[in-house]
């Protein structure tokens, strides 16, 4: 079936859209708080081990990828492999972690922005949960996603240009401070190696999962690419693998740059390690500017991702076929695209705490479509042996039985009890209504699906057409 995208994506377009949405804002404001908790080593350890099992996950949509490069990812290989149902949870799923990034980074930039150029924010509009929130402020969120989605709207290759100009900085300004730290930094600040042995190492590998969601971006936009699909495969698990190299040399240049007594005290301290290595306050402002784009990168890229997996939901009858809607000159998913630039837009007016909330709701939604494409991963590998498989990694059982096992590990820590749990009424409640919306959209959209064929009514699951 003819594609109605345009293939403008080289693989290096594709690379650095994967490491720029998994570098994003997180290495600027918690590279502290992994050295301070765990320690040099145990920060290292904890990055290797949570990096691979991120790489096992990686492998079952790599292979995938390469068997099915359609526009939609995840959700089109739960429903080459189960029924529509599970499908529609898959995409619905990882579309609330994508939308849940998006509506954050809105938040994240105003607030990162204050750091680079601190004024007296004016025009008090209301207090949420003791946030003040100002229109100076949200107008600076709401500014920012005006422009990402126009990128978007008027084609992926003026976004991917973007993507791969403010990767190529965040990267260069992460070396450059694992360069100073090289020359000027104290190998003395590395110990204690460890902090609080295995629970410090712990409270760091539970956050990983989350910090590399990004490569799974990548299937999103097969369609897309001009390249044979088994690189498709191929460069996903090289994003996975370039972002935890890039992780680890963070760890390191923070380590080095702080005392432990100043990583305690600092707010931020990849920015406070960057100053203190160079002696001088500009290296801040620069390292905070990579922090900013990668707040940009990230966004854009799950804006790329969110609106493919609205377009293929809605390409298969399972949300309103106005998603479905492709731009007749630019080649893209416009309706989805606005859509999602809608909701960024409002964002910064429910201040911090709200958008908090919301992104630690979303997570769960992400990792359960890691777990349910390793199930299609496995079922395949049983059902359709004889798939054309471009990319077809070696003991795929084994791998996919690591990947489902992970998955299910990953959802255990957002559950009651456990250290990461989601905050009972207001993040389970975000979650309750997100998935209360899927059932009601899926019986509209069951019920419209309803057509006569020769005379007679045929009932179908949505995305059985």
């Amino acid at each position: 079936m003819k594609s109605h995208f345009n293939k403008s994506m080289s693989i290096m377009d594709v690379l650095f859209l994967a490491i720029g949405a998994m570098l994003g804002w997180g290495w600027v404001v918690l590279s502290g708080e992994w050295v301070s908790t765990a320690g040099f080593l145990g920060s290292i350890i904890a990055f290797l081990i949570g990096g691979l099992f991120v790489i096992f996950i990686g492998l079952t949509y790599a292979e995938l990828a390469s068997a099915f490069p359609e526009t939609g990812g995840g959700f089109v290989f739960v429903k080459k492999a189960f029924k529509p149902g599970l499908a529609f949870i898959s995409g619905w799923s990882v579309l609330f972690g994508y939308v849940s990034v998006i509506t954050f980074e809105a938040v994240a930039l105003p607030t990162v922005i204050d750091y680079v150029l601190p004024f007296k924010h004016s025009g008090f509009l209301w207090n949420i949960q003791g946030w003040d929130v100002y229109l100076t402020w949200v107008l600076i969120g709401s500014i920012g996603s005006v422009i990402l989605t126009s990128l978007n709207y008027f084609g992926i290759k003026p976004a991917a240009i973007m993507q791969t100009i403010f990767t190529v900085f965040i990267v260069a300004v992460g070396l450059l401070l694992v360069g100073g730290a090289g020359v000027n930094g104290n190998f003395h600040n590395l110990k204690p190696l460890f902090v609080d042995g295995f629970g410090g190492t712990m409270s760091i590998l539970i956050m990983i999962p989350f910090l590399f969601v990004g490569f799974d971006v990548i299937p999103q936009i097969a369609e897309e690419v001009k390249a044979p699909s088994k690189k498709i495969g191929k460069i996903l698990i090289i994003s996975i693998i370039a972002s935890v190299f890039f992780y680890l040399l963070i760890v390191f240049g923070v380590a080095t740059g702080l005392t432990p007594k100043e990583l305690k005290t600092s707010n931020l301290a990849t920015a406070d390690a960057m100053v203190n290595l160079f002696g001088s306050g500009g290296f801040g402002v620069l390292l905070v500017l990579g922090g900013v784009a990668g707040i940009i990168t990230s966004w854009n890229a799950f804006i790329i991702g969110g609106s493919r997996i609205l377009y293929a939901m809605a390409k298969n009858g399972m949300i309103p076929k106005w998603f479905a809607y492709i731009h007749p000159k630019y080649k893209t998913p416009t309706h989805g695209i606005i859509f999602l630039g809608v909701l960024a837009f409002v964002a910064p007016l429910l201040g911090r705490p709200a958008l908090v909330w919301i992104v630690d709701a979303g997570g769960i939604g992400v990792v359960i479509g890691y777990f349910l494409v390793a199930l299609s991963f496995l079922k395949l590998r049983k059902t359709a042996p004889d798939l054309e498989r471009p990319y077809k990694i070696k003991n795929g059982k084994i791998v996919g039985i690591i990947a489902i096992i992970l998955s299910l590990s990953f959802i255990a820590i957002y559950l009651p009890g456990m250290p990461s749990s989601l905050l009972w009424p207001s993040e389970w409640l975000i979650v309750f209504v997100w998935y209360g919306i899927a059932a009601v959209l899926y019986y509209v959209q069951k019920r419209k699906n309803e057509v006569v064929k020769n005379g007679k009514i045929r009932s179908f699951e949505p995305g059985n057409e």
